[in-house]
């Protein structure tokens, strides 16, 4: 698109009459004027080069699904994090394991960390095509804060019905009177079609707009950025088999300090302030990207992330090194059958059959969709998946926030 169209764009107004409400209005969801040497647009233009390569590597997609779930989690502990929640990464993959195989964990902390992920498993499913609205919005929020207490809200799925003051920040939100209408106003900017160019824009303004308006009474961050992950996969940042869409939860992780800081300054509605939230959004979304194209490329999914994580598994005795053999077996072929693996795992019919199910009860290896006797590598649980986040930050790949995470 040349970069005339997009200043024209870009310094549009929308229309309004000449009333208080109505300029505050304009300057909520009017975008933001910038000059030709701004980052903001270079950023912007060659995060459409990277999206226009998203989803066309050689990574099969029974690896994305996988790295999918991973990074989920990670994004869902992130998320917490940021909210003060301990969790680390590796207990979030141990209780997740337990979780499975049917121990339930009494602890609220991870309880937090359970319903983003179940959140964002309905943003996953959901029906891209349908517009935002106030039950979406409401029903991210109940998710998000279901059955907890210290992060939990007294009214689950409901917008507040009092005025709030937002610790430690100037912005005094809307009075709860307004907060409906407020919404709706977001709702109808959120629902807007923009050129492809502004569509990260887009979502950084609603992201703030949101915070801005803080509809509930607690959890507004949580629902702030699962609300911004329905944007951005709304808008088609997604790989085309629908795996691992990118998730700005990472962005605001790689900078606490700057997420909160730049946040701020938007929040007087001014063209500067909008700039620079915005600008902080955009570079790591696009930093962000530059990182998962390269997990796009088989060759150096396996060489560089997890045939490194398979061998400090089996050296610090996590796995033998015949179930090693049998992982990488699995990665290679996607889906193997018992026969497949007897490279890796010798001896009788009978003796496979024992190994590959300590492995598939272990976690190394799941049931594939073909059917039971058909298998594929596990990548998102333990005892695999602490050693390929362990990798992941070797790489740099590990947003900065779970960098003092034990074993990280």
């Amino acid at each position: 698109m040349p970069l005339v169209y997009w200043f024209r764009v870009i310094n549009m107004q929308i229309p309004g009459d000449s009333g208080s409400n109505s300029y505050e209005l304009d300057r909520k969801y009017a975008f933001p004027t910038l000059g030709f040497d701004s980052e903001l647009v270079a950023r912007a233009f060659d995060l459409e080069r990277l999206r226009g390569n998203f989803g066309l590597g050689t990574t099969p997609g029974s690896i994305l699904s996988e790295l999918h779930d991973l990074f989920q989690m990670m994004m869902s502990v992130i998320s917490a994090r940021i909210e003060g929640n301990r969790t680390t990464i590796f207990e979030a993959l141990t209780e997740s394991t337990r979780e499975r195989r049917g121990s339930l964990s009494p602890a609220e902390s991870w309880r937090e960390i359970r319903n983003l992920l179940r959140a964002m498993e309905l943003i996953d499913l959901r029906d891209q095509t349908e517009p935002l609205s106030h039950v979406f919005v409401r029903q991210l929020h109940e998710l998000a804060v279901a059955e907890l207490v210290r992060e939990g809200d007294p009214t689950p799925g409901s917008y507040r019905s009092t005025d709030v003051a937002i610790s430690q920040a100037e912005h005094r939100p809307p009075r709860h009177i307004a907060v409906q209408s407020e919404m709706s106003d977001l709702l109808d900017f959120a629902n807007q079609d923009v050129n492809t160019s502004l569509q990260m824009v887009h979502v950084a303004m609603a992201h703030h707009r949101f915070l801005w308006i803080h509809p509930f009474r607690n959890g507004n961050g949580r629902v702030s950025r699962l609300l911004s992950y329905a944007m951005l996969r709304k808008h088609g940042f997604v790989s085309p088999a629908g795996y691992r869409a990118v998730n700005p939860t990472a962005v605001f992780g790689n900078d606490r300090e700057g997420y909160y800081s730049s946040l701020s300054r938007a929040d007087d509605l001014s063209n500067e302030g909008t700039i620079e939230w915005c600008t902080f959004f955009v570079r790591g979304i696009h930093e962000d990207m530059e990182r998962l194209t390269q997990l796009q490329d088989v060759d150096f999914l396996m060489r560089q992330l997890l045939e490194p994580a398979i061998d400090r598994m089996v050296a610090s005795g996590g796995a033998s090194r015949a179930e090693g053999q049998a992982l990488r077996m699995a990665l290679q072929r996607e889906v193997v059958k018992a026969g497949d693996l007897a490279e890796a795992l010798p001896g009788t019919p009978s003796q496979r059959s024992v190994a590959i199910r300590s492995m598939v009860e272990r976690g190394l290896l799941r049931h594939a969709s073909q059917g039971p006797r058909f298998y594929r590598a596990a990548i998102a649980t333990e005892p695999f998946g602490p050693f390929v986040v362990r990798q992941l930050d070797r790489l740099g790949f590990l947003p900065r926030i779970l960098k003092d995470d034990n074993g990280a």
